[in-house]
């Protein structure tokens, strides 16, 4: 779970990375079964946008995804989505969020790829509220690039994606990108989702 101040800094702040929020046989676990999924080649590349203007562009989005469904076969995938919905009641009970559940997928970008600056809210849905991202690339060093660069008020910050970093931060205002990265990159991107708010319907009385 997170800290005090891990919750802190997520709130004052918009972002927080967190080393060893999950153990190290789970880690080995996902990244063996996101390995699997590639070598069978289950993964499918990423769109951007939504609705008749979702288009499939590598030149703004390079990564191939699996979304994350339980599977009685592949226990990895279910205990992972228990443990981030443990996290998500806890977001709820400390910061009081709203958050109605919790969805992720796997992503791989090949050498060369890399996702353009966006945020992860929709401007015609506003249920994703925090975004969630776990890295599963061992060895990894900063000259391998990928790396995931947040754009804050006060400057740029990058957070390289080694094996067991996460990062957690508000969708709607965090503006971020995946910079180009010179290997394969491995990583779980997820977001904790609220209901929409829809708007009021008047019935004539």
């Amino acid at each position: 779970m997170l800290s005090s101040d891990d919750l802190d800094l997520l709130v004052t702040r918009g972002f927080v990375v967190v080393e060893g929020l999950l153990p190290d046989y789970l880690l080995t676990a996902l990244v063996a079964d996101c390995q699997a999924l590639d070598a069978d080649d289950a993964l499918r590349p990423a769109a951007v946008g939504r609705g008749e203007g979702r288009t499939r562009d590598a030149s703004l989005r390079g990564d191939a995804i699996r979304w994350i469904d339980p599977h009685p076969e592949v226990p990895v995938r279910g205990e992972f989505l228990a443990r981030l919905d443990a996290l998500r009641i806890e977001l709820n009970r400390q910061l009081m969020l709203g958050l109605d559940h919790f969805e992720a997928h796997y992503a791989i970008y090949p050498p060369g790829a890399g996702y353009v600056r966006h945020v992860d809210r929709f401007r015609d849905d506003d249920a994703r509220t925090v975004s969630f991202a776990a890295y599963l690339n061992p060895d990894w060093s900063e000259d391998d690039g990928g790396a995931l660069r947040l754009y804050l008020p006060g400057g740029e910050v990058d957070i390289v994606p080694r094996l067991g970093t996460c990062a957690l931060f508000l969708s709607a205002s965090i503006e971020h990108e995946v910079l180009t990265t010179q290997r394969p990159r491995m990583s779980i991107a997820g977001w904790f989702r609220r209901r929409p708010l829809l708007p009021l319907k008047v019935v004539p009385g």
